[in-house]
């Protein structure tokens, strides 16, 4: 009985004598430092500048996260399939990411409240004679691989029984194929597209239709079991709404009238 009484007053000292381990968001105001998954190849969102330095929506963001918190922004450069290796491997924190908010991804990281919402458009290589989504029909087509236009643009090739699905690295490398002629068309976010197609990198391309796929909503990410970095990034996510910096960030990067956060029959 006396061991028994020793042994626990043994465990319970240790208990108390052990440190505490700190949760992410204390690990980085501690480190100084916040590293965001940042793709740069998707202009608005992410891209450089003449003088290679990240730019965009994403980066923005990120670093508006990293003052609210107090520390330095690092941006890290992450093409889309790596975007959540990268935070699997403690390469990066929180993923700013322009990342889709599945359920398939939920089950491997925790996602935010939605930070920005895409609308999907069909571009076309000039020369293919598509001028509408239908058109696409028996086509050889493609998107970033992993993305959620891209998962829906293979979908309904299936659903089609016709054409050809082509899943490429990049952004960079889904319109170099379409304005090459290797592609007749693809879908992406309408920003995406406007972008690439204004900036006339590459020729021979124009938007012309929407692509009737839901609005893809877009969340921050980090590891599922930080309870308390995701509280503060969804209350981030809020103050970015509620002062008009969401907004002013859009108009910046976009431009128009930034789309509604919230979701019919979810919240408001």
């Amino acid at each position: 009985m006396k061991t028994s009484v020793l042994a626990f007053g043994l465990v319970a000292a240790t208990a108390l004598t052990s440190p505490v381990h700190a949760d992410k968001l204390d690990d980085i105001i501690a480190s100084g430092t916040l590293r965001c998954a940042v793709v740069l190849d998707f202009p608005p969102m992410g891209s450089r500048d003449e003088n290679n330095e990240p730019i965009g929506f994403d980066v923005d963001y990120c670093n508006d996260l990293a003052k609210a918190l107090g520390v330095t922004a690092e941006i890290v450069e992450t093409p889309f399939p790596e975007r959540i290796p990268a935070l699997m491997s403690g390469r990066v924190d929180v993923g700013v990411a322009s990342t889709s908010d599945t359920l398939e991804r939920a089950k491997t990281v925790g996602m935010t409240v939605p930070y920005f919402a895409f609308e999907m458009a069909v571009t076309a290589n000039e020369k293919s004679g598509i001028k509408s989504f239908e058109d696409m029909k028996g086509k050889v087509v493609g998107a970033t691989a992993g993305t959620y236009e891209a998962i829906a643009l293979e979908n309904q090739v299936k659903t089609w029984g016709e054409g050809e699905f082509r899943p490429y690295q990049t952004q960079a490398d889904v319109f170099l194929a379409l304005s090459q002629g290797q592609l007749d068309a693809t879908v992406s976010t309408s920003t995406v597209a406007q972008s690439n197609v204004k900036g006339g990198k590459f020729p021979g391309t124009s938007v012309v239709d929407k692509a009737p796929f839901d609005i893809d909503y877009v969340a921050l990410f980090t590891n599922r079991e930080e309870y308390g970095f995701l509280n503060y990034l969804n209350l981030f996510v809020n103050q970015q709404v509620r002062t008009g910096r969401y907004a002013e960030l859009y108009e910046k990067w976009v431009g128009g009238e930034a789309p509604s956060l919230a979701v019919n029959g979810v919240y408001r």
